[in-house]
């Protein structure tokens, strides 16, 4: 490591690897080491993989001098770009999901980035989605160059030269497994492919999200847009097939529900002293699923891919966590209401309906409200006020698709949560709660009748 580095951009890389101590006691006979890529100067990983495709873009003649950087991501990726963007020159366009935490995007702007904030809950090729405006972008700006940290392969190369050969040293080739959150798949995949080069023995292991569709496509070889919905862990997880992520080098996913990944995100920090990010948790809590397949020799790599500071205002926020029902407390449960009859199993209409279809639906079977779905996939919700509201106004409604008039998708919380939590979330502008089972793949809904039963 230099004693004195040129510029920030040479103080990317060689980060600590750290034993855990604490979380896995008693539950992993293995050795569980944590790479801390907060170390690099932007907390994440993500610097890496930014110099990388700069350097690589401006060797190809994609990105010249004064050029302008565009780029679609949930604020790490943009990080890294915007660091390396202001040591050569360059400015910055970046476009993120209202999912991404408000200090993702601050400190995109601190560096002199434009940030513009798009929709989650709409499909990649949705001309709203962060994707598509950032391709549209591309475009429109001139000299500008997209980095498309999804498909481009410099990523990929990144973590190949980098990352992997770090741990391989650092763990004197010891390591077995590779444990890592999925997102575009540039480190599992670059990391993964190095490890394995040296040792075919060694095994990859991929961190999901439920919602996303990597476990089911690695498993049976189908994109499933039945298993795509809305769900709160970030920097995992995808709703589409990024060229980076190498499925052969991928031995096994493991799904960790938001509710799991952000109590591991705060224990990290409580037990083990590493402010870590969410994706982070998601790692952690799928070494504990994964316990029984270690063993007392084995040494187990995770990577911790951005730091604890991006989430102040989601994980690290009790009352954040309270409002998503992620932190415990006594007495009845979703479940409960969902055991005792209360709850119904989710019914939805087709967004390419006519209105009057749904109105057909909500009372035959005596919907106050219903949720709204594009190939089965929920992108929105209709509740009987609003529906009354949009026929008073204009009577040919009922001919146009249900999606014209459609509202907000209800939020989704784990089955596990608390009662006197759900009667919280369930307000005027969103009358019913949708309640996933993970372990059984189900989902119901809960409205403010339900509760009124049982308050």
């Amino acid at each position: 490591m230099k004693k004195v580095c040129d510029t920030i951009l040479d103080a990317i890389g060689h980060t600590p690897l750290v034993r855990i101590n604490t979380i896995t006691k008693g539950l992993v006979h293995a050795t569980v080491l944590a790479k801390l890529e907060t170390f690099n100067p932007g907390n994440s990983i993500k610097d890496r993989m930014a110099v990388k495709m700069i350097e690589d873009a401006e060797r190809a003649g994609l990105l010249k001098p004064g050029g302008t950087i565009i780029e679609g991501t949930s604020g790490n990726t943009g990080m890294g770009l915007a660091i390396v963007a202001v040591v050569k020159g360059y400015k910055c366009i970046f476009t993120t999901t209202d999912k991404q935490s408000k200090e993702k995007v601050d400190a995109l702007k601190a560096f002199g980035a434009e940030v513009i904030v798009c929709p989650t809950n709409v499909d990649p090729d949705d001309p709203r989605s962060y994707y598509s405006v950032s391709s549209r972008l591309e475009t429109e700006v001139p000299n500008s160059w997209k980095a498309n940290q999804y498909d481009n392969l410099s990523n990929t190369a990144a973590h190949y030269e980098q990352t992997g050969p770090e741990i391989w040293e650092q763990t004197d080739g010891r390591v077995t497994h590779l444990v890592a959150g999925v997102g575009t798949g540039g480190t599992i995949t670059g990391v993964g492919r190095f490890l394995k080069e040296r040792n075919p023995t060694i095994k990859v292991w991929g961190i999901d999200t439920y919602g996303s569709v990597f476990k089911k496509y690695k498993e049976t070889g189908l994109f499933d847009k039945h298993e795509i919905y809305p769900y709160i862990t970030e920097g995992i997880g995808e709703d589409f097939l990024p060229k980076n992520v190498d499925f052969d080098i991928v031995d096994h996913f493991e799904k960790v529900t938001d509710k799991d990944a952000a109590i591991m995100t705060r224990r990290i920090a409580r037990e083990e002293g590493i402010f870590a990010g969410n994706s982070a948790g998601s790692a952690m809590a799928g070494v504990l699923q994964l316990k029984d397949h270690f063993r007392k020799d084995d040494v187990v790599v995770v990577i911790v891919h951005d730091h604890g500071s991006r989430y102040l205002g989601k994980m690290f926020n009790d009352d954040w966590m309270r409002e998503k029902g992620f932190l415990e407390k006594t007495g009845m449960r979703a479940r409960d209401l969902v055991a005792s009859g209360l709850s119904g199993e989710l019914f939805s209409v087709e967004s390419n309906e006519p209105v009057e279809h749904a109105v057909r639906v909500m009372s035959e079977h005596d919907f106050s409200q219903i949720s709204i779905t594009r190939d089965k996939r929920l992108i929105g919700s209709l509740n009987e006020t609003h529906l009354y509201e949009a026929l008073v106004r204009n009577g040919d409604i009922k001919s146009h698709p249900v999606e014209s008039i459609m509202q907000p998708a209800f939020p989704f919380v784990d089955i596990s949560t608390p009662v006197d939590l759900l009667s919280t979330m369930i307000t005027p502008q969103n009358p019913a709660v949708l309640v996933r089972d993970f372990k059984t793949e189900k989902t119901f809904i809960i409205t403010r009748s339900d509760l009124i039963r049982v308050l």
